[in-house]
């Protein structure tokens, strides 16, 4: 069912228009620098495909002197490292190359394909962020479109929510650490 569910929004994405994906993304930048902006260190994916475009949002963080780690796929772990020069790594997906950082990140942001009520989110299957976040004393902040909000899946016991999930409409809370 899961994997249905994750081709159906892999559609859904492909095919959002690009007007409608232009304004959305500057409206979801707007929200997170708004909501985020004053934490320290960020913990972010570098975008690829059809998602939520973060290049902005990255961007503006290092302009504005903030701490910005991306994901490194290592094996079945992921870890951070401080945003540096980008190669294809695991998946195509662009990986910096420099030493992983052993903190954790005020805030943490994942890719999606989609999320419930209950602040759950449909990755990609990998269980990455998951594995990642177990334990981790950080904000988890989802970021997508409102197409993306769903209750057509239930979570799994390993499953880690979010606590807040940011679309072209707004901010949803979940979490302890919401708001």
């Amino acid at each position: 069912m899961k994997d249905e569910l994750r081709e159906k929004f892999k559609i859904k994405r492909k095919f959002f228009g690009p007007v409608v994906r232009e304004e959305s993304e500057r409206m979801i930048a707007d929200y997170f620098m708004q909501s985020y902006g004053s934490c320290g260190s960020f913990f972010i994916y570098h975008s690829f495909g059809n998602e939520a475009d973060t290049r902005g949002i990255i961007s503006e963080l290092l302009s504005d002197g903030k701490a910005v780690y991306l994901p490194r796929v290592e094996g079945s772990d992921m870890a951070a490292v401080p945003y540096g020069e980008l190669k294809k790594g695991a998946y195509g997906i662009p990986e910096p190359a420099g030493q992983a950082f052993e903190g954790v990140a005020d805030v943490t942001v994942v890719p999606l394909l989609a999320i419930n009520s209950r602040g759950y989110r449909l990755g990609y299957g990998g269980g990455y962020y998951d594995r990642y976040l177990k334990d981790k004393n950080t904000l988890k902040v989802g970021l997508g479109f409102s197409f993306q909000l769903t209750d057509e899946f239930t979570e799994d016991a390993w499953d880690e929510p979010l606590d807040a999930f940011i679309c072209e409409r707004g901010i949803y809370y979940f979490g302890k650490h919401g708001k």
